[in-house]
Protein backbone atom coordinates (compact mmCIF):
# COMPACT_ATOMS: atom_id res chain seq x y z
CA UNK A 1 0.00 0.00 0.00
CA UNK A 2 2.92 2.47 0.85
CA UNK A 3 4.55 1.98 -2.52
CA UNK A 4 1.68 2.09 -4.26
CA UNK A 5 0.73 5.37 -2.46
CA UNK A 6 4.24 6.67 -3.00
CA UNK A 7 3.73 5.82 -7.01
CA UNK A 8 0.29 7.80 -6.77
CA UNK A 9 2.10 10.86 -5.31
CA UNK A 10 4.84 10.88 -7.77
CA UNK A 11 2.08 10.69 -11.06
CA UNK A 12 0.50 13.66 -8.83
CA UNK A 13 3.12 15.40 -8.80
CA UNK A 14 4.71 14.73 -12.41
CA UNK A 15 0.87 15.80 -13.89
CA UNK A 16 1.37 18.96 -11.80
CA UNK A 17 4.50 19.96 -13.41
CA UNK A 18 2.82 19.20 -16.98
CA UNK A 19 -0.44 21.39 -16.45
CA UNK A 20 1.33 25.48 -16.68
CA UNK A 21 0.08 27.04 -14.37
CA UNK A 22 -2.64 30.67 -15.14
CA UNK A 23 -1.13 33.44 -16.70
CA UNK A 24 -0.87 36.25 -14.45
CA UNK A 25 -2.41 39.55 -15.74
CA UNK A 26 -2.37 43.16 -14.52
CA UNK A 27 -4.49 45.67 -15.51
CA UNK A 28 -3.49 49.19 -15.73
CA UNK A 29 -6.45 51.49 -15.67
CA UNK A 30 -9.93 50.94 -14.41
CA UNK A 31 -11.85 52.71 -16.61
CA UNK A 32 -14.87 51.70 -18.55
CA UNK A 33 -12.54 49.99 -21.45
CA UNK A 34 -10.97 48.23 -19.16
CA UNK A 35 -13.97 47.11 -17.38
CA UNK A 36 -15.78 46.12 -20.67
CA UNK A 37 -13.71 44.44 -22.28
CA UNK A 38 -9.87 43.46 -20.74
CA UNK A 39 -11.20 42.30 -17.88
CA UNK A 40 -14.61 40.86 -18.98
CA UNK A 41 -12.72 38.94 -22.04
CA UNK A 42 -9.82 37.54 -19.28
CA UNK A 43 -12.69 36.16 -16.93
CA UNK A 44 -13.57 33.49 -19.37
CA UNK A 45 -10.22 31.86 -19.20
CA UNK A 46 -9.23 29.63 -17.12
CA UNK A 47 -5.61 29.45 -18.43
CA UNK A 48 -5.49 33.23 -17.23
CA UNK A 49 -5.58 34.86 -13.73
CA UNK A 50 -6.31 39.00 -13.10
CA UNK A 51 -4.00 39.44 -10.22
CA UNK A 52 -4.08 42.97 -9.52
CA UNK A 53 -5.43 46.38 -11.25
CA UNK A 54 -4.25 50.07 -10.72
CA UNK A 55 -5.71 53.22 -11.70
CA UNK A 56 -4.48 56.90 -9.60
CA UNK A 57 -7.20 56.93 -8.16
CA UNK A 58 -7.15 53.83 -5.75
CA UNK A 59 -10.12 54.07 -4.65
CA UNK A 60 -11.57 52.97 -7.95
CA UNK A 61 -8.81 50.49 -8.40
CA UNK A 62 -10.24 49.26 -5.23
CA UNK A 63 -13.83 48.95 -6.35
CA UNK A 64 -13.22 47.64 -9.87
CA UNK A 65 -11.09 45.02 -7.83
CA UNK A 66 -13.96 43.84 -5.86
CA UNK A 67 -15.98 43.73 -8.97
CA UNK A 68 -14.17 41.45 -10.60
CA UNK A 69 -12.28 39.04 -8.34
CA UNK A 70 -8.99 40.80 -8.06
CA UNK A 71 -6.49 40.25 -4.82
CA UNK A 72 -4.82 43.63 -4.64
CA UNK A 73 -5.50 47.03 -6.33
CA UNK A 74 -2.58 49.56 -6.19
CA UNK A 75 -2.03 53.33 -7.07
CA UNK A 76 1.92 52.69 -8.30
CA UNK A 77 2.77 50.98 -10.87
CA UNK A 78 6.26 50.16 -9.67
CA UNK A 79 4.39 47.90 -6.45
CA UNK A 80 2.49 46.06 -8.43
CA UNK A 81 4.62 44.89 -10.98
CA UNK A 82 7.21 44.18 -8.18
CA UNK A 83 4.53 42.62 -5.77
CA UNK A 84 2.26 41.14 -8.36
CA UNK A 85 4.65 39.81 -10.80
CA UNK A 86 2.26 39.49 -13.68
CA UNK A 87 2.94 37.72 -17.41
CA UNK A 88 0.31 40.13 -18.97
CA UNK A 89 -0.42 43.93 -18.88
CA UNK A 90 -2.68 45.63 -20.23
CA UNK A 91 -2.39 49.21 -20.48
CA UNK A 92 -5.90 50.74 -20.39
CA UNK A 93 -5.06 54.56 -19.04
CA UNK A 94 -5.12 57.90 -20.66
CA UNK A 95 -3.28 58.37 -24.14
CA UNK A 96 -0.77 60.60 -22.22
CA UNK A 97 0.48 57.50 -19.98
CA UNK A 98 0.39 54.96 -22.79
CA UNK A 99 4.54 55.36 -23.17
CA UNK A 100 5.41 55.17 -18.88
CA UNK A 101 3.33 51.77 -18.80
CA UNK A 102 4.13 50.15 -21.30
CA UNK A 103 7.68 50.64 -21.07
CA UNK A 104 7.40 50.10 -17.79
CA UNK A 105 5.42 46.29 -18.28
CA UNK A 106 8.02 45.55 -20.91
CA UNK A 107 10.79 46.26 -18.51
CA UNK A 108 9.66 43.92 -16.02
CA UNK A 109 9.11 41.37 -18.57
CA UNK A 110 5.63 41.30 -19.08
CA UNK A 111 3.67 40.81 -22.45
CA UNK A 112 1.30 43.79 -23.11
CA UNK A 113 -1.96 44.45 -25.17
CA UNK A 114 -2.29 48.33 -24.76
CA UNK A 115 -5.32 50.47 -25.99
CA UNK A 116 -4.97 52.72 -29.02
CA UNK A 117 -3.61 54.99 -29.92
CA UNK A 118 0.36 53.27 -29.35
CA UNK A 119 1.12 56.32 -27.73
CA UNK A 120 0.87 60.41 -28.29
CA UNK A 121 3.68 61.04 -30.83
CA UNK A 122 5.57 58.16 -33.54
CA UNK A 123 8.79 58.74 -31.24
CA UNK A 124 7.64 56.99 -28.02
CA UNK A 125 5.72 54.11 -30.34
CA UNK A 126 9.02 53.96 -31.46
CA UNK A 127 11.21 53.29 -28.25
CA UNK A 128 7.82 50.91 -27.48
CA UNK A 129 8.85 48.71 -30.33
CA UNK A 130 11.94 48.94 -30.16
CA UNK A 131 11.13 47.88 -25.86
CA UNK A 132 9.18 45.08 -27.08
CA UNK A 133 11.98 43.78 -29.53
CA UNK A 134 14.48 43.42 -26.98
CA UNK A 135 12.59 42.36 -24.11
CA UNK A 136 11.97 39.61 -26.37
CA UNK A 137 7.45 40.10 -25.36
CA UNK A 138 4.63 40.43 -27.63
CA UNK A 139 3.42 44.05 -27.74
CA UNK A 140 -0.02 44.77 -29.31
CA UNK A 141 -2.31 47.06 -29.99
CA UNK A 142 -6.25 46.77 -29.86
CA UNK A 143 -6.98 47.69 -33.16
CA UNK A 144 -9.98 45.78 -33.04
CA UNK A 145 -12.00 46.50 -35.86
CA UNK A 146 -9.10 44.82 -38.05
CA UNK A 147 -10.17 41.76 -35.89
CA UNK A 148 -13.69 41.52 -37.60
CA UNK A 149 -14.42 38.34 -39.78
CA UNK A 150 -15.61 41.25 -42.60
CA UNK A 151 -12.40 43.06 -42.19
CA UNK A 152 -10.83 39.46 -43.34
CA UNK A 153 -13.18 38.46 -45.90
CA UNK A 154 -12.26 41.94 -47.51
CA UNK A 155 -8.31 41.02 -46.69
CA UNK A 156 -8.54 37.68 -48.59
CA UNK A 157 -10.15 39.47 -51.61
CA UNK A 158 -7.28 41.83 -51.64
CA UNK A 159 -4.68 39.05 -51.53
CA UNK A 160 -6.69 37.22 -54.13
CA UNK A 161 -7.06 39.89 -56.83
CA UNK A 162 -10.68 40.43 -56.72
CA UNK A 163 -10.52 43.76 -56.81
CA UNK A 164 -7.68 44.34 -59.00
CA UNK A 165 -5.45 47.92 -57.73
CA UNK A 166 -6.94 49.60 -55.23
CA UNK A 167 -6.89 53.44 -55.84
CA UNK A 168 -9.37 54.94 -53.43
CA UNK A 169 -10.28 54.17 -50.16
CA UNK A 170 -12.62 56.27 -48.02
CA UNK A 171 -12.54 55.60 -43.80
CA UNK A 172 -15.26 57.72 -42.23
CA UNK A 173 -15.72 57.62 -38.60
CA UNK A 174 -18.29 60.39 -37.80
CA UNK A 175 -20.60 61.25 -34.76
CA UNK A 176 -22.99 64.22 -35.20
CA UNK A 177 -22.97 65.27 -31.77
CA UNK A 178 -21.07 62.40 -30.08
CA UNK A 179 -18.38 64.61 -27.82
CA UNK A 180 -17.37 61.62 -24.50
CA UNK A 181 -18.61 63.07 -21.39
CA UNK A 182 -16.25 61.11 -19.34
CA UNK A 183 -12.34 61.06 -18.76
CA UNK A 184 -10.12 63.01 -20.80
CA UNK A 185 -11.23 63.50 -24.24
CA UNK A 186 -11.63 66.97 -24.65
CA UNK A 187 -8.19 67.30 -23.60
CA UNK A 188 -5.31 67.75 -25.69
CA UNK A 189 -2.47 67.57 -23.14
CA UNK A 190 -3.74 64.28 -21.85
CA UNK A 191 -5.38 62.51 -25.28
CA UNK A 192 -3.04 64.39 -27.99
CA UNK A 193 -6.29 64.87 -29.64
CA UNK A 194 -9.62 64.15 -30.45
CA UNK A 195 -11.32 62.05 -32.75
CA UNK A 196 -8.56 61.56 -35.15
CA UNK A 197 -7.09 60.01 -32.16
CA UNK A 198 -9.84 58.19 -30.78
CA UNK A 199 -12.00 56.74 -33.45
CA UNK A 200 -10.88 58.16 -36.80
CA UNK A 201 -7.83 55.90 -36.38
CA UNK A 202 -9.94 52.63 -36.07
CA UNK A 203 -11.38 53.11 -39.20
CA UNK A 204 -8.01 54.01 -40.34
CA UNK A 205 -6.25 51.09 -39.12
CA UNK A 206 -8.57 48.87 -40.40
CA UNK A 207 -7.96 50.61 -43.72
CA UNK A 208 -4.82 50.06 -43.73
CA UNK A 209 -4.73 46.65 -42.89
CA UNK A 210 -6.91 45.59 -45.48
CA UNK A 211 -4.71 47.43 -48.01
CA UNK A 212 -1.67 45.52 -46.68
CA UNK A 213 -0.08 49.14 -44.99
CA UNK A 214 0.75 50.29 -48.40
CA UNK A 215 3.80 52.94 -48.43
CA UNK A 216 2.88 56.70 -47.77
CA UNK A 217 4.12 59.49 -49.92
CA UNK A 218 1.99 62.59 -48.62
CA UNK A 219 -0.71 63.36 -46.34
CA UNK A 220 -3.01 66.54 -46.17
CA UNK A 221 -6.01 67.65 -43.44
CA UNK A 222 -7.84 70.13 -42.43
CA UNK A 223 -9.01 70.22 -39.15
CA UNK A 224 -11.65 72.46 -37.28
CA UNK A 225 -12.92 73.77 -33.78
CA UNK A 226 -16.47 75.12 -34.17
CA UNK A 227 -18.71 73.04 -32.13
CA UNK A 228 -17.08 71.87 -29.24
CA UNK A 229 -16.93 74.87 -28.02
CA UNK A 230 -20.15 76.17 -28.54
CA UNK A 231 -22.32 73.05 -27.19
CA UNK A 232 -22.10 71.51 -23.97
CA UNK A 233 -24.10 67.84 -24.16
CA UNK A 234 -25.00 65.63 -27.07
CA UNK A 235 -25.36 61.53 -27.13
CA UNK A 236 -22.78 60.91 -24.89
CA UNK A 237 -23.15 63.23 -22.14
CA UNK A 238 -21.83 66.84 -20.88
CA UNK A 239 -18.57 68.84 -21.42
CA UNK A 240 -17.69 72.25 -20.40
CA UNK A 241 -16.99 73.59 -23.33
CA UNK A 242 -14.42 75.94 -21.67
CA UNK A 243 -12.11 73.03 -21.35
CA UNK A 244 -12.75 71.53 -24.57
CA UNK A 245 -9.33 71.51 -26.48
CA UNK A 246 -9.74 69.19 -29.20
CA UNK A 247 -10.72 68.63 -32.69
CA UNK A 248 -14.23 68.98 -33.56
CA UNK A 249 -12.99 67.00 -36.98
CA UNK A 250 -11.11 66.48 -39.52
CA UNK A 251 -10.38 65.39 -43.56
CA UNK A 252 -7.36 64.53 -44.97
CA UNK A 253 -5.73 62.73 -48.01
CA UNK A 254 -3.67 59.95 -47.72
CA UNK A 255 -1.29 59.61 -50.80
CA UNK A 256 0.40 56.33 -51.41
CA UNK A 257 3.55 55.56 -53.76
CA UNK A 258 1.29 53.15 -55.68
CA UNK A 259 -0.72 56.10 -56.76
CA UNK A 260 -3.72 55.34 -54.87
CA UNK A 261 -5.13 57.53 -52.05
CA UNK A 262 -6.91 56.95 -48.63
CA UNK A 263 -9.83 59.80 -47.62
CA UNK A 264 -10.50 60.10 -44.14
CA UNK A 265 -13.47 61.90 -42.34
CA UNK A 266 -13.36 61.73 -38.55
CA UNK A 267 -15.46 63.91 -36.35
CA UNK A 268 -16.91 63.96 -32.42
CA UNK A 269 -19.35 66.75 -33.51
CA UNK A 270 -20.42 67.66 -37.02
CA UNK A 271 -23.80 68.53 -38.97
CA UNK A 272 -24.37 65.25 -40.55
CA UNK A 273 -27.67 63.64 -40.72
CA UNK A 274 -26.71 60.09 -39.33
CA UNK A 275 -25.93 60.27 -35.67
CA UNK A 276 -23.03 58.08 -36.37
CA UNK A 277 -21.00 56.36 -39.25
CA UNK A 278 -18.17 53.92 -38.84
CA UNK A 279 -17.06 52.44 -42.49
CA UNK A 280 -14.90 52.11 -44.86
CA UNK A 281 -15.19 51.65 -48.49
CA UNK A 282 -12.79 50.19 -50.95
CA UNK A 283 -12.87 50.96 -55.35
CA UNK A 284 -10.87 48.84 -57.50
CA UNK A 285 -10.49 48.65 -60.79
CA UNK A 286 -11.72 45.41 -60.93
CA UNK A 287 -14.55 45.58 -57.61
CA UNK A 288 -15.52 47.65 -55.00
CA UNK A 289 -16.29 46.92 -51.39
CA UNK A 290 -17.62 48.17 -48.04
CA UNK A 291 -16.76 47.18 -44.84
CA UNK A 292 -19.32 46.60 -42.18
CA UNK A 293 -20.97 44.15 -43.18
CA UNK A 294 -18.35 43.46 -45.64
CA UNK A 295 -20.47 44.17 -48.99
CA UNK A 296 -18.55 42.94 -52.58
CA UNK A 297 -19.56 44.35 -55.68
CA UNK A 298 -19.42 45.52 -59.28
CA UNK A 299 -21.63 46.81 -62.26
CA UNK A 300 -22.45 44.56 -64.93
CA UNK A 301 -24.36 46.28 -67.53
CA UNK A 302 -25.37 49.42 -65.50
CA UNK A 303 -26.19 47.12 -62.77
CA UNK A 304 -24.70 46.41 -59.24
CA UNK A 305 -23.43 42.96 -59.03
CA UNK A 306 -22.68 41.59 -56.24
CA UNK A 307 -19.97 39.38 -55.32
CA UNK A 308 -19.77 39.11 -51.31
CA UNK A 309 -21.95 39.67 -48.95
CA UNK A 310 -22.68 39.41 -45.16
CA UNK A 311 -26.29 40.23 -43.36
CA UNK A 312 -24.94 41.73 -40.61
CA UNK A 313 -21.46 42.80 -39.51
CA UNK A 314 -19.34 40.86 -36.95
CA UNK A 315 -19.96 42.62 -33.41
CA UNK A 316 -17.46 39.99 -31.49
CA UNK A 317 -14.29 42.56 -32.97
CA UNK A 318 -13.66 43.15 -29.27
CA UNK A 319 -13.40 39.70 -28.22
CA UNK A 320 -11.40 38.53 -31.64
CA UNK A 321 -9.24 41.16 -30.70
CA UNK A 322 -8.49 39.90 -27.09
CA UNK A 323 -8.30 36.52 -27.82
CA UNK A 324 -5.81 36.45 -30.87
CA UNK A 325 -3.27 38.54 -28.45
CA UNK A 326 -3.38 35.94 -25.37
CA UNK A 327 -3.16 33.01 -28.26
CA UNK A 328 0.03 35.17 -30.00
CA UNK A 329 1.27 35.39 -26.05
CA UNK A 330 0.94 31.72 -25.90
CA UNK A 331 3.26 30.73 -29.30
CA UNK A 332 0.75 30.33 -32.02
CA UNK A 333 1.08 32.25 -35.00
CA UNK A 334 -2.06 34.67 -35.13
CA UNK A 335 -2.47 37.63 -36.27
CA UNK A 336 -2.12 40.85 -33.73
CA UNK A 337 -1.84 44.50 -34.36
CA UNK A 338 2.04 44.64 -34.30
CA UNK A 339 4.05 47.24 -32.74
CA UNK A 340 5.65 48.26 -36.07
CA UNK A 341 2.16 48.41 -37.55
CA UNK A 342 1.43 50.48 -34.59
CA UNK A 343 4.34 52.73 -35.20
CA UNK A 344 3.24 53.28 -39.09
CA UNK A 345 -0.54 54.32 -38.05
CA UNK A 346 0.77 56.67 -35.16
CA UNK A 347 2.84 58.13 -38.20
CA UNK A 348 -0.42 58.86 -39.87
CA UNK A 349 -1.79 60.57 -36.80
CA UNK A 350 0.82 62.23 -36.63
CA UNK A 351 1.25 63.49 -39.83
CA UNK A 352 -2.58 64.33 -40.44
CA UNK A 353 -2.36 66.86 -37.24
CA UNK A 354 0.77 68.44 -38.68
CA UNK A 355 -0.89 68.89 -41.93
CA UNK A 356 -3.58 70.72 -40.69
CA UNK A 357 -1.95 72.97 -38.39
CA UNK A 358 0.69 73.90 -40.84
CA UNK A 359 -1.96 74.04 -43.42
CA UNK A 360 0.68 72.04 -46.01
CA UNK A 361 1.08 68.88 -47.47
CA UNK A 362 3.74 66.49 -45.29
CA UNK A 363 5.74 64.17 -47.18
CA UNK A 364 6.49 60.55 -45.03
CA UNK A 365 9.08 59.02 -47.52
Amino acid sequence: FIELFTRLLRMASVMSALTPSPLRVAIIGAGQVAEKVHASYYATRNDLQMVAVLDSHLDHAKAFATRHGIKKAYQDLQTLLREAKPDIVSVCSPNRFHFEHVMAALEAGCHVMCEKPPAMNPKQADEMRLAARKAGKVLAYDFHHRFAQDTQLLRDAVQSGTFGEIYVTNALALRRCGVPGWGVFTNKALQGGGPLIDIGIHMLDAAMYVLGFPKVKYVTAHSFQRLGTTKSSGQFGEWDPKTYTVEDALFGTIEFCNGGILRLETSFALNIREQSVMNVSFCGEKAGATLFPAHIYNDVGGELHTLLKRDEADDQRHIRSMDAFVRHVQGEPVMIAYAEQGLVIQQLVAALYESSEKRERVALC
